[in-house]
């Protein structure tokens, strides 16, 4: 089954502290942004990879577009204030109403194509599908820097993207949310809010976000890992 993938790629990354957009840090001289790319690149099921971004950084975009020579089909357009916003965009810019769509963070640049394949194939099924791993660690309720109580844990799971979704259901969720005035943490919890089930695939540990300086660490050692 065939999708395009929409990568908010407007953020400003004020927890990482480059002062820059964090897509364009290097890990072992590339940017982040082109690992990302590069795993969609390769996927014979993805037709067009959509960029929401700021477009004072458009030349740098492509340039780097140019210099990586690749060669899927990337549409570059104005990104939003919110990531939802940036999405919304997106999903303007889909060609077809009817096939899905995946939404995944530029910051995850090790997700594999056999788990994005997995979730096609599940949103084919249900509607809705993402990525998430079981929570490791013990999780408690704080306030006031006071823990309030422990989190039974075996039913938690951390989120990850990509999140796959049927083009129409993705775009009446984001309608309804516009119109409630609703800022959801994610995609699904868009469609939760209508009251719709969304399949939930196990994904893997490695596939994280580099959202903080020490993240550049951990994905430095996956890089190593994987070579």
């Amino acid at each position: 089954m065939f999708y395009e993938v929409i990568i908010p790629a407007a953020g400003k990354g004020t927890r990482m502290k480059a002062g820059k957009n964090k897509l364009f840090l290097t890990l072992f001289d590339i940017p982040l942004i082109v690992y990302t790319l590069r795993v969609f690149e390769q996927d014979p099921a993805c037709r067009r990879i959509i960029l929401p971004i700021n477009m004072d950084e458009k030349a740098e975009f492509d340039r780097i577009i140019a210099e990586y020579s690749f060669q899927k089909p990337i549409k570059l357009i104005q990104g939003g204030a919110e990531r939802q916003d940036s999405v919304y965009n997106g999903l303007q810019a889909v060609n077809e109403e009817e096939g899905f769509v995946l939404v995944h963070d530029g910051a995850r640049p090790f997700i594999q194509l056999v788990q994005i394949a997995a979730l096609v194939k599940a949103a084919s099924k249900s509607g809705s599908a993402i990525l998430a791993v079981p929570v490791k660690d013990t999780i408690k309720k704080v306030r006031d820097n006071t823990v309030l109580e422990t989190v039974e844990r075996s039913s938690l799971w951390a989120v990850q993207t990509p999140q796959a979704f049927r083009i129409s259901l993705l775009k009446k969720a984001h309608a309804e949310a516009r119109k409630k005035g609703l800022l959801g943490t994610d995609e699904a919890s868009l469609i939760e809010n209508m009251g719709l089930e969304v399949s939930v695939i196990e994904g893997n540990y490695d596939n994280i976000k580099i959202t903080t300086p020490e993240d550049i660490f951990f994905a430095e050692a996956i890089l190593r890992k994987n070579k």
